[in-house]
This record gives C-alpha cells, sequence and structure tokens, in this order.
C-alpha cells in the first residue's frame, strides 16, 4: 500500500510543475484523494459489498469533485490534473501512466449495455473537457485534444482533435513533449498547404498568360 502511495506521489511530481512537496500532492491534491477512494470502493464492490463502495464512491464525489464508478478499473499511477467533473464509468478500464485534466468524461453513450464505456491505454493523456463516450479503445500513446469528443477507436500512438474528434499519426511514433494544447490541427495543416499550391499555381498562370503581377 505505502509503496503504491509513494508511486502516486512520484508520478504527481513528475507531470505537475506546480507540485511542491509529497506532503502537499498527499493532503491536498483532490485527483490523488479520489483515486485513493476509488481503491477502497473498488475493494468493496469486487467483494459485493455494493453499498459501501457506491457510499465510498458518493462521499469521494462530495470531497472532489471527481466522480469514479466502484466497478471502474484504473492502473498504475493515473494522474488526474485539477481533477473538477471528471467522470469515469462503471466499465471504463484505464491502462497505467494516464493522465486526465479536468471536465474529462469517459462515458458511454446510453444504447449499449454490459460493456458500455472506454478502455484507455497505457501513456494516454486526455485534455480538458474532452469525452470518450462508448465501449471502444483508445491506443497505447495517444494524446486527445482539449474539448475533443471521441467516439469511435483510436489506433496507438495517434493525436486526435475535434468534434467529432479525427486522428493524425506522427510518423508511428508519439510526439514528445506534446500537451492537451500543443497538437497538431491536421484541418489546418491541409489548408495551409492547399494556400500554398493555390498560389503557386496562380503564380504559374499569371506568367503563361503575361498577366501583370
Amino acid at each position: 500500500m505505502f509503496d503504491t502511495i509513494r508511486e502516486d506521489i512520484a508520478c504527481v511530481k513528475q507531470r505537475d510543475p506546480a507540485a511542491r512537496s509529497s506532503l502537499e500532492i498527499f493532503f491536498l491534491y483532490p485527483g490523488l484523494k479520489a483515486i485513493r477512494m476509488h481503491r477502497r470502493a473498488n475493494f468493496c464492490y469486487r467483494h459485493k459489498m455494493y453499498f459501501w463502495a457506491r457510499f465510498i464512491s458518493q462521499r469521494a464525489v462530495k470531497k472532489t469533485g471527481i466522480e469514479i464508478h466502484p466497478a471502474a478499473t484504473i492502473g498504475r499511477r493515473l494522474f488526474i490534473d485539477h481533477g473538477t467533473g471528471v467522470v469515469i464509468g462503471e466499465t471504463a478500464v484505464i491502462g497505467d501512466d494516464v493522465t486526465l485534466y479536468q471536465g474529462v468524461t469517459l462515458g458511454g453513450t446510453g444504447h449499449h449495455t454490459g460493456k458500455r464505456h472506454p478502455t484507455i491505454g497505457n501513456n494516454v493523456l486526455i485534455g480538458a473537457g474532452a469525452k470518450v463516450l462508448g465501449p471502444f479503445t483508445v491506443g497505447d500513446n495517444t494524446n486527445i485534444a482539449a474539448g475533443a469528443v471521441v467516439l469511435n477507436a483510436i489506433p496507438p500512438n495517434s493525436t486526435a482533435v475535434g468534434v467529432p474528434a479525427r486522428v493524425v499519426k506522427q510518423n508511428g511514433k508519439r510526439v514528445d513533449d506534446l500537451d492537451q494544447v500543443n497538437i497538431p490541427d491536421p484541418i489546418a495543416i491541409e489548408l495551409n498547404r492547399m494556400q500554398l499550391e493555390i498560389e503557386s499555381l496562380n503564380k504559374k498562370i499569371k506568367s503563361l498568360t503575361g498577366e501583370k503581377k
């Protein structure tokens, strides 16, 4: 247990430049408190103590503003930054080394039964306000931009932006030091390329027709 707590604190120090001390993180970070309480709620849920599982879960919501269903499966070193408004559904599965910002929802569409929430791979970053809705997988080493709405599976080593989210692969590898804002927009990149090509064609036309610039 103590090893797990030390690991949780270390991951916060690594990913949050505002973190100043282990004591501050342990006592004052709502994301860490929500994760610790979820572990207790999940223990109760797995041992069929459903009332107490839900009691702990709802108490965590009041204390932190973060709602994690007791049945959700969470891997190691999850970092919930700020955390207000984060919702993680019952059948959601989260891998290791995942970062969630405030307002993130890992939810269902309302039309599925059984497995109805997403599976998040390892080393995934999900930006503020992003919604991942449905029983599909977000692959390892993927970044989802702030405000994106993800409705379909995302392959590994990708970035997803927009509403609905669209995918840009970065040469099959994660873009180093990418954060929730500085993610390339494929539409903007393509529009810029087209604009440059149009300008080049206009110059050629003017040259061929003898039109003055």
